[in-house]
């Protein structure tokens, strides 16, 4: 599973990517957690608000960040 986190590095991504790598360890999960900065990339998902959540290529979510128990179940949901 690659789980990407689309953004240019503001606090809730780095918050985000945190929690990503936090739920995917919890949960055992072999997954790597990918930092997408690059503007015309973001884009390319439809994503106009950072950040934004990205599971396997699907686009799960965007401008704002999951409470843990919503992302441990989109997680769950993608594996």
């Amino acid at each position: 599973m690659i789980i990407k986190i689309l953004g240019t590095g503001c606090a809730n991504c780095k918050r985000l990517k945190q929690l990503a790598a936090q739920v995917i360890k919890e949960l055992g999960i072999e997954a790597k957690v990918v930092e997408v900065t690059d503007i015309s990339a973001i884009m390319s998902y439809g994503v106009t608000t950072t950040p934004g959540l990205v599971i396997d290529e699907k686009l799960i979510g965007y401008g704002g960040v999951p409470s843990k128990q919503q992302l441990t179940h989109l997680i769950q949901q993608a594996a």
